[in-house]
């Protein structure tokens, strides 16, 4: 789709916007051992190099903000889900889970990458915005998740999706399944049997321990009849 070169309303601004995500999204889709340059984004976007740095200052805040779109999914979908009356189980937050962050291939990659590269070559101030945003986020889904598990004291919602957070990274990066995403396919080679296990179902397990412990109820198992995600 052509995009025009000068984007006077702020809707045109936000089209734009999205439109330089999705050509950085598409090209780490093609090639997720490397981070594209501002100038090949420009080019898959059909913009000017210019144009993209009048919206992101280099190649590492428009790869943070990619990652944070992807994010912003989910606690989008979680929130709306907690925002309505009916009881919400554990089974929709792993659910949600899984659909935003497991099944999307380049959720996880991106994350893990964006991780490594705070405060290091991302700059400060960007980085600094990136997790007040964050905390916005985990302050809100962490009120709802309070209203629907009484169990839960203030501030359990957000140590709750902090430690889950940590869980989805912290195993992904150790599993076999992280070897080949994002390094150079000479270093993808076979790990440690201690490493190949099955992800999705080891992550399941790990979450539905954390879970049941905090919310104080035991959880099914996955793959059951009653909803467990698989």
């Amino acid at each position: 789709m052509a995009i025009r070169q000068r984007a006077i309303q702020a809707e045109d601004k936000q089209e734009r916007h999205h439109a330089i995500l999705d050509a950085a999204e598409r090209l780490l889709m093609r090639s997720p051992e490397r981070i594209a340059n501002v100038a090949e984004v420009a080019d898959e976007a059909g913009l000017a190099k210019g144009t993209v740095y009048l919206y992101f200052p280099g190649k590492e805040e428009l790869l943070l903000a990619v990652h944070e779109r992807n994010v912003d999914r989910f606690f989008r979908a979680l929130i709306d889900r907690l925002a309505v009356d009916a009881p919400a189980r554990v089974e929709d937050v792993l659910a949600l889970t899984h659909a935003h962050m497991v099944d999307r291939p380049l959720f996880l990659p991106l994350a893990a990458r964006c991780f490594g590269a705070m405060g290091q070559s991302v700059p400060p101030e960007a980085g600094f915005a990136f997790k007040q945003r964050m905390a916005e986020r985990l302050s809100r889904a962490g009120a709802g998740l309070e209203r629907h598990f009484p169990e839960l004291t203030p501030g359990d919602g957000v140590a709750l999706l902090r430690r889950s957070y940590a869980l989805i990274i912290g195993l992904w990066q150790m599993s076999a399944q992280s070897a080949g995403a994002g390094c150079p396919a000479a270093l993808a080679g076979d790990p440690s049997p201690v490493f190949n296990f099955a992800y999705p179902a080891e992550l399941d397990r790990a979450l539905r321990a954390l879970w049941s412990g905090s919310v104080g109820r035991p959880l099914p198992a996955a793959g059951r009849s009653d909803g467990g995600a698989r």
